[in-house]
């Protein structure tokens, strides 16, 4: 590809983001963006990695806001043929735009191209780099082979539900709180935030966007990136597994439902789906490894909208879209905040079940069960008796059920149990 060619395609990708941070309303994600920008500080790559349209790039831009910065996204069609010794006409195109004192450069979706961690390896040098994919393994996977604790890898999830309330202007201090009108925006938006979920589009255009992510995942994500023969097989376990979000999940199983001979083909698909950020995984606790690895896993999407836009089952399941929500915060704020915590599920012989186990180091801090309400004794007597057993199998004793709207502490077996309503777990717990 020609110099004046990149040219032409790096002015007009900058006149589209410079476009979209004008006009756009642009909310400041609730992420470290202080350790982000110090991890650039030295000659080290931030790596930015998360689904499609989750704002990656956003992010990046509005983190060097204040610097001279190149930048160009490679998942653009006019761009489809360059190759590796094309790299490097791109930093000669940076250099004939904007001078030879760009500090910062910032290479959007760079795992399209094959040898960019050689020419990254390179740059790091001497610039300051930002990285962005929409793939977990292609980015931070093969980039660590060639550098040593020289990069901070950071996800990005779709919007927090305090981003999105941030995004209506929608205020959710304590004394807003005390308003019965704002509670009843906020519980509103939660209906909103459980059907649509956190992309930042989904906002703008509607439900119609969610369907163009999904599609792009499958088909441009893993379909072509791993050459997938029998792509109506895997498009059909795709869907199954969206559909069955907050389940558990058997491999094996899986091979014989889908008539997958192998079953490491099913667990090679499974792992082509988290990598590519559409589903995510949870273990069972167990103090024995062995135990934990064979154990059936918990399978959740990293989007409720998805799950609303594959399995259109919103009214049905209104308690497990619940749990998926919490499930997404939980492994938001991992990313963010706690690289430390460890988020298993508990289940025992007689088959209680604890929704998520959250570890710390050596001690479990926290256990969360998820039920849309307790109004029904059984559903009561069931949630708090796992509760208790887990407790006790564990030496835990900060019980939380997560409702829709019912809070309150209650006594159960002399063990303290707090409920709270989920608009307010995802606002300040």
């Amino acid at each position: 590809m020609n110099i004046d060619d990149l040219k032409r395609v790096i002015v007009e990708q900058r006149e589209e983001i410079d476009e979209i941070l004008s006009k756009e309303k642009i909310i400041e994600r609730e992420l470290p963006a202080g350790e982000l920008l110090k991890s650039l500080t030295h000659p080290n790559i931030l790596v930015i990695s998360g689904i499609r349209r989750s704002g990656k790039s956003i992010l990046s831009l509005c983190l060097l806001k204040r610097e001279s910065y190149g930048y160009i996204n490679f998942d653009d069609e006019r761009l489809a043929s360059i190759e590796t010794e094309d790299l490097n006409r791109v930093l000669q195109a940076f250099y004939e735009l904007y001078g030879d004192r760009l500090d910062y450069l910032i290479f959007d979706e760079i795992q399209n191209i094959p040898g960019w961690q050689l020419f990254a390896n390179r740059l790091r040098r001497t610039k300051r780099i930002i990285l962005t994919g929409s793939n977990a393994n292609l980015l931070s996977g093969e980039l660590a082979t060639h550098l040593t604790g020289r990069y901070l890898d950071f996800i990005l999830y779709p919007f927090s539900f305090r981003e999105v309330l941030k995004l209506k202007g929608i205020t959710f201090d304590a004394d807003s709180l005390l308003s019965t009108r704002n509670i009843a925006a906020i519980k509103n938006l939660m209906n909103e935030y459980l059907t649509l979920g956190g992309f930042p589009e989904a906002y703008k255009f509607g439900k119609a966007i969610i369907s163009k992510v999904y599609s792009d995942i499958i088909a441009r994500d893993i379909l072509f990136r791993y050459r997938i023969r029998d792509k109506m097989t895997f498009r059909e376990l795709s869907k199954y597994l969206v559909s069955n979000f907050a389940k558990e999940v058997v491999f094996a199983r899986l091979s014989k439902t889908f008539a997958i001979k192998d079953v490491h083909t099913v667990r090679n698909y499974v792992g082509y789906l988290g990598n590519s950020y559409l589903i995510f995984l949870v273990e069972k606790f167990s103090f024995k490894l062995k135990q934990q690895i064979l154990a059936p896993k918990k399978i959740y999407c990293l989007d409720t909208g998805f799950i609303n836009y594959v399995a259109f089952q919103f009214s049905d399941n209104k308690g497990r879209l619940m749990e998926n929500a919490v499930a997404v915060e939980l492994q938001r704020r991992k990313a963010y905040f706690n690289r430390d915590l460890e988020i298993y599920y508990w289940k025992d012989y007689s088959g209680r079940e604890v929704d998520f186990v959250l570890k710390e180091k050596q001690r479990v801090k926290n256990l969360l069960q998820v039920s849309y309400d307790l109004n029904d004794i059984s559903v009561k007597e069931r949630e708090f008796r796992s509760l208790i057993a887990a407790s006790e199998e564990l030496g835990c004793d900060q019980l939380t059920v997560i409702t829709w709207e019912e809070e309150r502490e209650e006594k159960y077996k002399g063990k303290k149990i707090q409920i709270v309503p989920l608009w307010k777990w995802l606002l300040f717990n």
